[in-house]
Parts: C-alpha cells; sequence; structure tokens
C-alpha cells in the first residue's frame, strides 16, 4: 500500500537542510499556506512523513497546535520516542514531577545536544550544585515551555552539516516563523491553571501569540509570551551522603570489634521540599523578503525562571553517636551493613540534626539570532547565521539553620533493603524547646554564567546532471564559547539564633510521606522561611573579595571555561533509483582556556585568601583538532519499505566542571570532588541500521540496531587530597572523586510501532534495550555507563473525531546510574509514569484541554547497592486545564 503524503510535509522535508531531493526548487511560504494539518492524527502523519524522507535517522515530535505538543513538557514529548530517556533532575536534588534533561540510547545527558532552530541555547540551572560543582553540557528544558515549539527533531545519525558536539545526537526544537502562517493575522492564546495535588495549589498558566504578515507575504512579525507559574510540593525520606564505614579507629571498635568494616547509616532524614517556580518570558521573530531570492529574519528569545524553594530534613545524626557508641544487644549485621539497631539514650548526645534551608534562586535564558537565506542563482543558496546567547543560574542568598535535637533521647532503625524506606526514630525533645546548638552556613552567593557568540555560513550547490550526485553542502561555524562559576561574597554570621529563637513556626502537612511508607517522623516542626530570612538578613556581616583575607569570597567555588571552537565541512548528497544518502567530513579545531584555583598546602605562597582558606591560581590550555567522517544510506525497498544505513564519528568536550572545578570537600563525611583539566574529548565511532514498514497512513513498524564505541569516555576515580576545612579551620584529608578517561561502549536495539485503528482510533508502543559498559570500575565493582538504562518502553492509545480527542501513555526506565554520592556510585530504580490527555473543539476559535501528567503517582528510588537505599520521593500529580484560543 503507498504511504500518503501531505502537501505540507513534503514543503517542510525540502527545507530540511537541503535534503538529497534538493535539486528540484525549493517550497516557499506560499506553499506553506495552502495547507493546515491539525490534530493528533495530523500531527503524527507529519512526523511520519518527515521521518520517512529524511536520508538521515530521525525522529519526529509535530505539535498540534500552539501549545499542543503530545505533552505538557517538550522533555516529556521526547521520552516517547524510541532510544530516547529523560530525568528529572540536573545534579543531586533528587527527582521532580517534571521532566528535565534529555539523553540519547543509554547514555549521559551530557552526550546529548539540543539546539533551538540549529543553534545553541546557553543553559541556566536553579540549583545550587548545577550552578557549581556539577555542570554539565546539557541543556534545562525547564526553561523551554511547549508553546515555543513547531516541532521537534531528534537526530539520531550525524551528518557532516549537523552542528558538532552530540556524541550519541542531536536534539533540535523549530520554532514558528512569522511568513509560515495561513492568514494575514494570527491570534492565538491560552488560559489556564494547573493543580498539583500534592501542593494542593492552582495556579495560573498564560500564554498568547500574534503574528502578522502583509499583503505581499514579503514581511511578517510573530510575537509570543507566557507568563507560567507552579507550586511543587515533594515528600521525601532522604539518607543525605549515604552509608559511612566503622574503622578501626573509631571508639566503638573497642568495645564492638565485629563492626569494624560495617556500613553504618550517617544520616537518615524526613525530607519536606516546596518550591514556586514563575517561568516569564517570550520569542519575538521578524521576517523580511525584499525580493524572491533573498530572505531576511531576526529573532530573539527570553525565559526566566524564578525557583524560590525550601528544603527542610529532620535527620538521625549517625555520623555523630554511631561511631561512638555501641548499639544494645540483639543488633543484626547483614552483608556488611548495620540493618538493625537500637541506641539507649546517653545524656549530652545530641541523636538528631535538622537543616533548614531556604534559596532564592533564579535561572533564566536568552538569544538573539540574525539570518539571511540567499537564492544566489537556480542552484547555489546560502544561509548565513550570527548570534549570541547567555545563561544564568544563581542563588544570591542562602538561609540556612542547623540545629541539633533529641538530646540524650537515643534512637534506632531498621533498613528493608534498596525498595523500601528505613525505618528510624530518635527519642528525647525534638520540638524548637529541645534545640541544643544551632549553626549556619552555605549562606553564599552562587552565580554560573554561560555565554556563547556564533557566526556560521552554508551553502548548498545544486547538480542538474543525470548522475547520482544531486548536491554538496559545504561551510563553516565559528563559536566563542564562555562557562563560569562565581562565589565572590557571603555573609559571616552574627547572633542568629538569638533573632530565630521563639520566631514563627509551621507545621509539616497532614499526611505526609503517606505514599512513601515506612515508619518513621512525620509530625515535625520548622521555621517558616520569612523568619529564617530576617533573622539571617539582620544577624550577618555580608564581606565580599574586596574584604581582603577576612572577606568570604570563595575562591575554591570558582573556576572558568573558555572554548574557542572553529569548524569546516564538506557533505555529498547522492541520489539513485530508490535510494538516496549522503557522505561528508566535518574538520574541528578548539581551543580551551582553564582557571581554576588549587588549595595552597606546604611552603606554597598561595596568591588569594579569604575565611575560605588560602589558595593558587592555575591556568591549562587544551588544543583538539579532529575530523568527523559521517555517511548515511537509504534504501527504498518497495513504496512502503525503508531500509536504512548510517556510519559516523562524534565528538562532545567534557562537562564544563569536570574541566574546571577546583577541589571541594564536605566536612561530614570528609568526601568531596573536583576537576582535571586534561581530561580528552569523548569520541564515538557510530554504526546504525533500521528497517521501516510503513505499511498504511499513520502506520509503522520498524526494527533497528546500534553500536557506538567511546573513546576518551568520562568516568570518576577517588584520590586522597589536603583540603582547608571551614569547620576546624585547617587543612584536613578527604576521599575526593575526579573525573578521569575512560573507554566505553554501547549496544542495542530499538523497536517502534504505530498503527491507526479504524477512522478515530490509535495505538502506539517503543521498546530500547542498551546494552552500556566502560573500562573504568567503580567503587562497587561495576562497570555500567552512567545514564544507561537497560530498559525502555513507551505504550498509549488515542482516539480523535471531529469534536473530542484523547490520549494515553505510559512510559517505563530500568535503574541507572547517576553519577557518585561521596566517593559511593548511585542510582535512580526503575520508574513509570502514567499520563493522559483530553480535549474538546467547542468551536472554530475554542478548544479546551485536559492534561493529566504522573497519574499514577510513582514514587522515585535511588540507592547505592541492594541493601543501601539513598533516597524516596513522592511529588503527587498534576492536572492542566487550558481553554485554546484562536482567530
Amino acid at each position: 500500500m503507498n504511504t500518503r503524503k501531505t502537501l505540507l510535509s513534503a514543503a517542510i522535508v525540502s527545507c530540511l537542510a537541503f535534503s538529497a531531493h534538493a535539486q528540484q526548487a525549493p517550497q516557499t511560504a506560499t506553499d506553506l499556506d495552502t495547507v493546515q494539518v491539525t490534530g493528533i492524527r495530523g500531527s503524527m502523519e507529519k512526523s511520519l512523513d518527515t521521518k520517512r524522507e529524511s536520508n538521515a535517522r530521525v525522529e519526529v515530535v509535530t505539535a498540534e497546535d500552539v501549545g499542543k505538543l503530545p505533552a505538557h513538557n517538550v522533555a516529556d514529548t521526547l521520552q516517547r520516542l524510541p532510544g530516547v530517556n529523560i530525568s528529572s533532575s540536573s545534579a543531586d536534588e533528587g527527582g521532580f514531577d517534571e521532566a528535565d534533561r534529555v539523553s540519547l540510547r543509554g547514555t549521559s545527558p551530557s552526550l546529548t545536544q539540543t539546539l533551538i532552530n540549529g543553534h545553541t541555547v546557553a543553559s541556566a540551572d536553579w540549583f545550587v550544585l548545577s550552578q557549581g560543582n556539577n555542570v554539565g553540557r546539557s541543556v534545562s528544558y525547564s526553561l523551554l515551555p511547549s508553546e515555543l515549539v513547531s516541532s521537534v527533531e531528534v537526530n539520531k545519525s550525524s551528518q557532516a552539516k549537523l552542528q558538532d558536539g552530540g556524541t550519541t545526537g542531536t536534539v533540535n526544537i523549530i520554532t514558528r516563523k512569522p511568513l509560515e502562517f495561513a492568514k494575514q493575522f494570527t491570534a492565538e492564546g491560552s488560559i489556564g491553571a494547573v493543580y498539583s495535588d500534592q501542593a494542593k495549589s492552582t495556579d495560573p498558566q498564560l500564554s498568547a501569540l500574534f503574528n502578522y504578515k502583509n499583503d505581499e507575504g514579503n514581511f511578517g512579525v510573530m510575537v509570543q509570551a507566557f507568563s507560567q507559574k507552579r507550586e511543587l510540593r515533594r515528600e521525601a525520606q532522604e539518607i543525605p551522603g549515604g552509608f559511612f564505614t566503622i574503622t578501626s579507629k573509631d571508639p566503638v571498635a573497642q568495645t564492638n570489634p565485629d563492626l569494624v568494616g560495617v556500613k553504618v547509616p550517617g544520616l537518615l532524614g524526613s525530607t519536606l521540599f516546596e518550591q514556586t517556580r514563575k517561568r516569564n518570558g517570550g520569542l519575538i521573530s521578524l521576517q523580511f523578503k525584499p525580493n524572491d531570492s533573498l530572505t531576511l529574519g531576526l529573532n530573539g528569545f527570553t525565559s526566566e525562571l524564578k525557583a524560590n524553594n525550601y528544603n527542610r530534613n529532620f535527620m538521625m545524626f549517625g555520623n555523630s553517636f554511631a561511631k561512638n557508641q555501641a548499639p544494645n544487644p540483639g543488633y543484626v549485621v547483614k552483608d556488611g551493613v548495620l540493618t538493625n539497631a537500637t541506641y539507649a539514650g546517653k545524656p549530652g548526645t545530641d541523636y538528631a540534626v535538622y537543616d533548614m534551608i531556604y534559596r532564592e534562586s533564579t535561572a533564566k535564558t536568552n538569544y538573539i539570532t540574525f539570518d539571511a537565506d540567499w537564492q544566489i542563482n537556480d542552484n547555489l543558496v546560502s544561509k548565513f547565521q550570527a548570534g549570541s546567547t547567555k545563561g544564568t543560574g544563581e542563588t544570591p542568598r542562602q538561609y540556612i539553620a542547623e540545629v541539633t535535637v533529641a538530646n540524650g533521647g537515643g534512637a534506632s532503625w531498621a533498613t528493608h533493603g534498596n525498595g523500601s524506606p528505613i525505618d528510624w526514630n530518635v527519642g528525647g525533645d525534638i520540638s524548637p524547646n529541645g534545640v541544643t546548638s544551632f549553626g549556619t552556613w552555605g549562606n553564599q552567593q552562587v552565580t554560573a554564567e554561560d555565554k556563547e557568540k556564533w557566526a556560521n555560513l552554508d551553502f548548498t550547490q545544486y547538480f542538474n546532471s543525470a548522475g547520482p550526485l544531486t548536491s554538496i553542502d559545504f561551510g563553516a561555524r565559528y563559536a566563542d564559547h564562555k562557562r563560569e562559576a562565581l562565589s565572590p561574597e557571603g555573609a559571616t554570621p552574627g547572633n542568629i539564633w538569638a533573632a530565630l529563637k521563639g520566631s514563627a513556626t509551621g507545621n509539616y502537612p497532614s499526611g505526609f510521606a503517606g505514599d512513601i511508607g515506612g515508619t518513621f517522623p512525620r509530625n515535625l516542626w520548622y521555621y517558616t522561611p520569612g523568619a529564617l530570612k530576617n533573622a539571617v538578613t539582620n544577624n550577618s556581616t555580608w564581606l565580599s573579595g574586596n574584604d581582603g583575607p577576612t572577606g568570604r569570597h570563595n575562591y575554591g567555588a570558582e573556576w572558568k571555561v573558555t572554548e574557542k571552537n572553529f569548524a569546516a565541512y564538506v557533505q555529498s548528497n547522492f541520489a539513485g533509483d530508490g535510494w538516496s544518502g549522503n557522505f561528508g567530513l566535518r574538520y574541528v579545531n578548539i581551543k580551551q582556556d582553564i582557571d581554576t584555583y588549587a588549595t595552597a598546602t606546604g611552603s606554597t605562597v598561595p596568591d588569594v585568601s579569604s575565611l575560605f582558606g588560602a589558595w593558587t591560581r592555575q591556568a591549562f590550555e587544551n588544543k583538539h583538532n579532529r575530523v568527523l567522517p559521517s555517511a548515511n544510506l537509504k534504501f527504498d525497498l518497495r513504496d512502503d519499505l525503508v531500509l536504512r544505513f548510517a556510519a559516523s564519528q562524534t565528538q562532545t568536550l567534557p562537562d564544563f566542571s569536570a574541566l574546571g572545578a577546583s577541589s571541594w570537600g564536605s566536612d561530614l563525611n570528609k568526601t568531596g570532588g573536583g576537576g582535571n583539566p586534561k581530561l580528552k574529548p569523548v569520541v564515538s565511532t557510530n554504526f546504525d541500521a533500521n528497517l521501516e514498514w510503513y505499511f498504511m497512513p499513520r502506520g509503522l513498524l520498524s526494527i533497528g540496531a546500534y553500536s557506538m564505541r567511546l573513546k576518551d569516555y568520562v568516568a570518576f576515580s577517588t584520590e586522597k587530597q589536603m583540603l582547608f576545612s571551614e569547620l576546624t579551620n585547617k587543612l584536613e584529608e578527604y576521599d575526593i572523586s575526579r573525573p578521569k578517561n575512560a573507554d566505553g561502549k554501547v549496544r542495542g536495539i530499538e523497536v517502534a510501532y504505530e498503527q491507526p485503528i479504524g477512522e478515530y482510533f490509535g495505538v502506539n508502543a517503543n521498546y530500547t534495550y542498551a546494552n552500556g559498559s566502560t573500562s573504568h570500575t567503580w567503587a562497587d565493582g561495576t562497570d555500567n555507563l552512567l545514564g544507561t538504562s537497560k530498559n525502555t518502553y513507551n505504550v498509549g492509545a488515542y482516539f480523535e473525531n471531529e469534536t473530542f480527542g484523547a490520549r494515553v501513555s505510559y512510559t517505563r526506565r530500568s535503574s541507572f546510574l547517576i553519577g557518585l554520592s561521596g566517593a559511593n556510585p548511585y542510582y535512580q530504580d526503575d520508574f513509570g509514569t502514567l499520563s493522559a490527555s483530553l480535549s474538546y473543539k467547542a468551536t472554530e476559535w475554542l478548544s479546551v484541554s485536559l492534561d493529566a501528567l504522573n497519574l499514577n503517582n510513582p514514587t522515585y528510588k535511588y540507592y547505592q547497592t541492594a541493601a543501601i537505599p539513598t533516597s524516596f520521593y513522592s511529588n503527587g500529580r498534576q492536572y492542566y486545564l487550558n481553554f485554546r484560543f484562536k482567530y
């Protein structure tokens, strides 16, 4: 059966970066005006048409209308594609209710490149650790609302003309353009609300689009704006820092030698996190065609996420007593873990510590681009683009109280493996009246800046000869990128406790963490954010580096990575009877300058010093030159059967913090991390094969296999290092995890199936198997790759007629290695999410939709080993009700 192809999909395909069939005249904006396809069925058809016509391995998601992706979040939409994984956190902040990072084919998000309209977008994060010590190359999708999207392309196989940087692939988010709209004037908007059932909050969601183009169709302007608010509440049990090991030097070893080498929970936390997210921004796009052969464009985008957050963690303080005090007789040790223990109350010992951390954080990104598309003659087309982008993540103030309670009350716990929370309790007075000591830390400014300026010039030469060579793409790109972490100012605390004591308090919500299970303290109090902020602000002295060695300029948290990237490419496109393809070479020349600090030890004369210690400045330079080949072949075996092969080499530079971060440490377990400026880029040799059967309109069955050999993959090893301890005011020995190059590999299989059932129903499903390993051996004896889930699958179904639409989908991902917690590897366990949507077209200009996310209310589980859990998170469900208007 022949596959039906719409006029719109043909026009889109012909404009897709000069495909192999580009000897025909490219479609114009006028052609795009003639057809408008909407709805679930229309968007699926457009996506499959684009996928089929492309010469390379491409997955496509097309928005049905403004803000109407198949999910509320762009990353949530992409996770339903074969070979795509998502994660809901950027560092060690744990899982949330919204997808934030995208990765491909069982690898870490840093190896996947995200672009907007083919260019870089600077990234920023609201979480303080992602602003400083844990900075990757992935993009935060929390700054990219779905209202921006016309379509999203996931390039799984490389082409020479694609921007380098995505070892495992590239995600390209395509926005709308003014001259593509059908009518002279278009106005669209949505008014809605989101209800978060765990936060018990209803918040507004607003967006609008206005587009105008003149009668001649040679000038257009589009303006989009969005303003969205959402309340989050996460209820959890956390074990910060994991378990520690009792040593022969600890006092308890003298009375209980059988405990030497046994792992014990250092902290067991009852954790309440609340956050208000306010996202505001917009996009403006102008297009002008002074003549039929030249189109000029100017685009600007900005998005700001205000993400004030308050984390309360009431914790059993195992580090305080388990090294010194013997548990009562009858304790149980299993598989090297103290799984069941009770400690009698000992006067003068604090059995619990309580951290209350309020942060006022922001993340924002913007870009501006100028484009010029010039049809030089019938056979030569050029495109020029120049632009700049900037992302900033900032936590200017942190308001923190750390108090000890439960003095002399004793403690107990019982573990149940990594799948269930730990049952634990402490005795004694845990109310505000039971506070025995007060401390504050971390009220330090943290700022991250990400900037890039670039220019690229691309050409396509078409050939009308009878030979197989149809066109040649060639061009060059230059980019200047800088990523910097800053911490120039902080507060020296005064008598904060006197001001805070007796201030306003609140209580944990009723039914707290009921979905998680387990038995642990739930009826808890906390100081309100306002009380905490006032006490810290009014009783602290804010100091900067200008105050000399008495200032709180944290040089050890500062670093800068500057990269100058020049690339040039040539790509030949071929076509014959029933086949097409391309072959190309991309030359990449990169110069890196890395500026960082090292702790001054021994007789070393420091360059700078402050209350955080003394440091010497360090500067490093790296140069990388490489030619990256790529080839794609497509065979139309029948009208409905396509076979593809692809081979390439791709490259991604190491994470910014992996290159630049200074060594840092936590006094709790004497562990920490740091960078390695001598890291080499990750280079992957990739092979890909896929068979696609388009057995009916909107119908597809495909199966493929892929292989990636990762040279100089980035893993982590642990070493001893002397660092300055703010707690003891002297140098101490820490176990520092540091990145290193190691080889790796991933091999996998992808299966996808889509089929309409009758006129109104349809189903879709896909499955991805990924088997990844590295030559590096982690501390737990494994050879896992970061981010590799062995099994991922998606199933869904839909119904749509002219008035009503409905969709339901379920996604599941198996466990994967996240990174290091201290010096220990830790993992996220299997998880699945269920979502559904309903839509009703009331009139030609009004439609109503209801989207429900996380309907199954999953508990996100993290662990170190089968016996040692790390955390359990519950985020609740979210319901989005929207009224959409069109004119």
